[in-house]
C-alpha cells in the first residue's frame, strides 16, 4: 500500500484473557500486512509471527519480532505455536515459476509444512486459516467462480495447494474449525518500518516498468482475464476470519468452511496494461508502449472472463473488497515516482 501508515511501536502488555494469534509467513508480502491489521484492530491480542525468511525481508512489525521458524521442522514449529488459539497459515512457496523451478522445496513447504501446521491444530484444537489460490482450479469450467468448483490444477504450484487443502480438510474434521480461502491475484504494496513491501505481481510489474519508461509486455493472447484483489483487502479478510474462528472455537464448531477472497474486477491483462499506460502519462508524465509477446508459460489459464462470487464471504465474515485497480494504480504511481 502506498499511503503512509503510522507505525505504533508500543508493544501491548500481554493479557492472558486475550487470544493468541500465530501467523506463519509473517515476514512476507501478505503476512506482514496481516500482522499489521491484527494489531490495528485488536491491540490487546497476543501475536506470534513466524517465518523462515526464504523471501520475506520483514523482521519486526510494530514491535512484534518475526521469529525464525521453518514449518518443515515439526518440533520447532510446535514449540513456536504453543498456546496459539488461531493459526493463520500463510507460509508457502508461491507462484508458478518458483514452484516449477524448486519442486522438492514446494512440496516440502506447501504439503509437508502444511501437514505439520494442521497436525498441531488437530492435537491442540487451535483454529486454522489457510489460502489455497485460484491455481487449484486450472481452467474454470463455469462462472462466477466459487470455492466449490472442481479442482483441476495445471501446474505444480496448484497441485501442492490442492494437497494442502485436502490435508486441512482431513485434519479439521471433528477436531478444530478452519477457513480455507480461494484467493485471486494480488497487487498493491504497503510499508513496514518505512520500507516498501511489494511483490512482482502483474499490476505491480506494469507500474514499475512504466515508472522506468519501459515497454509493458503482455503475453499472448492478451485477452486472458484475471481477478485482481489488493493486498490490503486480503489482509482485512484474515482479520475477519480470525474473529469468526474465535467465535467458532467458543461454540465448539469443527470442520472446514471455504470462502472466496476476490474483487468484482476481472479485466484482461491488456486492459490492465492500458490502465497503467494511461495513468502513467497522466500522473508521471511517462509515455510507455504496450507490446504483445509470445507466451512462454504453458501452465496457466487463458479464459477471457474471471468473475468470482464472494457473496458467502460477505454474508458470513462481513468482508468485502474496498480497493479498485484504477485507484490503486494511481496511488502506486504517485507514491513511487523517482
Amino acid at each position: 500500500m502506498t499511503d503512509s501508515d503510522t507505525e505504533n511501536t508500543t508493544e501491548p502488555t500481554p493479557d492472558e484473557s486475550q487470544p493468541t494469534i500465530a501467523v506463519t509467513g509473517a515476514a512476507g508480502y501478505i503476512g506482514s500486512r496481516v500482522v499489521w491489521h491484527l494489531q490495528e484492530e485488536h491491540p490487546d491480542w497476543e501475536i506470534v509471527a513466524l517465518d523462515n525468511f526464504y523471501l520475506g525481508d520483514v523482521r519486526s512489525i510494530r514491535g512484534v519480532d518475526v521469529e525464525h521458524v521453518d514449518i518443515r521442522n515439526r518440533d520447532r514449529l510446535e514449540d513456536a505455536l504453543s498456546g496459539a488459539d488461531v493459526v493463520l497459515h500463510l507460509a508457502a512457496i508461491s507462484g508458478v515459476d518458483d514452484c516449477e523451478e524448486n519442486q522438492d522445496l514446494a512440496y516440502e513447504v506447501n504439503v509437508i509444512g502444511t501437514s505439520n501446521v494442521a497436525w498441531f491444530c488437530r492435537k491442540t484444537g487451535a483454529a486454522l486459516a489457510f489460502p489455497f489460490s485460484m491455481a487449484v482450479l486450472g481452467d474454470p469450467a463455469e462462472f462466477p467462480i466459487t470455492a466449490d468448483l472442481p479442482r483441476d490444477p495445471m501446474n505444480w504450484y496448484g497441485r501442492t495447494k490442492v494437497l494442502g487443502e485436502d490435508i486441512v480438510d482431513a485434519m479439521a474434521d471433528g477436531a478444530f474449525p478452519a477457513h480455507t480461502f480461494l484467493k485471486s491475484n494480488l497487487y498493491g504494496e504497503h510499508v513496514v518500518n518505512g520500507e516498501r513491501v511489494s511483490k512482482g505481481t502483474v499490476i505491480n510489474f506494469f507500474v514499475d516498468r512504466a515508472l522506468s519508461g519501459e515497454t509493458l509486455t503482455v503475453y499472448e493472447p492478451g485477452t486472458q482475464s484475471r481477478n485482481f484483489i489488493h493486498v490490503d483487502d486480503v489482509a482485512r479478510a484474515y482479520v475477519d476470519s480470525t474473529e469468526q474462528l474465535l467465535a467458532d472455537l467458543e461454540a465448539g464448531e469443527t470442520g472446514v468452511t471455504a470462502y472466496e477472497i476476490a474483487s468484482d474486477e476481472d479485466p484482461s491483462v491488456t486492459e490492465v496494461a492500458e490502465i497503467v499506460q494511461r495513468l502513467a502519462s497522466e500522473v508521471a508524465n511517462e509515455d510507455v508502449d504496450i507490446e504483445l509477446r509470445e507466451n512462454p508459460r504453458s501452465g496457466e489459464t487463458l479464459v477471457d472472463e474471471f468473475g468470482v462470487d464472494t457473496s458467502r464471504t460477505e454474508a458470513e465474515l462481513g468482508w468485502g473488497p474496498e480497493r479498485t485497480v484504477e485507484e490503486s494504480v494511481r496511488s502506486l504511481l504517485e507514491a513511487n515516482q523517482a
